[in-house]
């Protein structure tokens, strides 16, 4: 059977390999003994760490390749820094350097655009803050940054607002081990009756008895919008064999649904 595979940037993430911690110091100490080939390694290595951080991301973005090789941007920078010394996981430095290049990178890119007055506002502020606490003071209120910076009240609170990430609806907000609560379950929407979130969960729990194949078949042609040919490329399987699959999986939602 064909192992699921996704073609990032050319990269074939099923066949990505994973170092284990021994593996990861022996390459580290390789590329400080000037060897080529331990810092490429070292990124191959890595790149399911990467994979990992960007899944929180994928509903905010449209083009995945983009932020894979943003991410992969401040791998290097990990690798280029870490410090074996240190005695601590690599995975453990590497991924608030992934994290911060992906911020900076969805916040530059926003499709928010703030205005530079309204930065530079806001940078401001920052800094003031910084400086309060440098010195020991406590952070200074609206009031003063806003008399301090010689403007208006509202400008400074729109500024410091425009600083923060948009929330995704997906965003988990409660987790106690078992299910997790979603962002999206705590907002009502009024044009949603009691019946239509009966036919819902009787969707969902459907779809959860079919297998992870047929899933993924079901959510590329239908919610992705994918040919059965491009699926049966990923796949490595026939066009033919995607269309069985897609109809098996068809049939036993209707048989579930009645």
């Amino acid at each position: 059977m064909a192992r699921h595979k996704v073609e990032i940037v050319n990269v074939n993430t099923a066949d990505i390999q994973v170092l284990s911690n021994e593996e990861m110091i022996e390459l580290f100490r390789k590329m400080q003994e000037g060897d080529p080939f331990a810092r490429e390694d070292l990124v191959k290595g890595n790149l399911k760490l990467v994979l990992s951080i960007l899944r929180k991301f994928h509903n905010r973005v449209e083009n995945m390749d983009d932020l894979f090789q943003v991410g992969c941007v401040g791998l290097l920078k990990a690798i280029d820094n870490f410090d074996l010394s240190h005695e601590v996981k690599f995975s453990t430095y590497a991924v608030p350097m992934i994290l911060g290049e992906v911020r900076r990178y969805l916040r530059d890119n926003s499709s928010i655009r703030i205005s530079r007055s309204l930065k530079d506002i806001a940078y401001k502020a920052l800094k003031m803050k910084e400086e309060y606490a440098a010195s020991g003071l406590k952070d200074p209120s609206i009031e003063e940054i806003s008399e301090k910076l010689d403007v208006s009240v509202f400008d400074v609170i729109n500024a410091l607002d425009s600083l923060k990430e948009p929330v995704s609806m997906h965003e988990a907000i409660y987790n106690d081990g078992g299910d997790t609560i979603y962002l999206y379950d705590q907002i009502e929407d009024k044009k949603v009756n009691s019946e239509d979130m009966q036919n819902r969960l009787a969707l969902e729990e459907a779809i959860d008895s079919l297998n992870e194949r047929e899933q993924h078949i079901l959510d590329e042609r239908f919610v992705i919008g994918k040919t059965q040919m491009e699926i049966a490329s990923e796949l490595a399987i026939s066009q033919a064999q995607v269309s069985r699959l897609e109809k098996s999986a068809i049939t036993k939602l209707k048989k579930i649904l009645k």
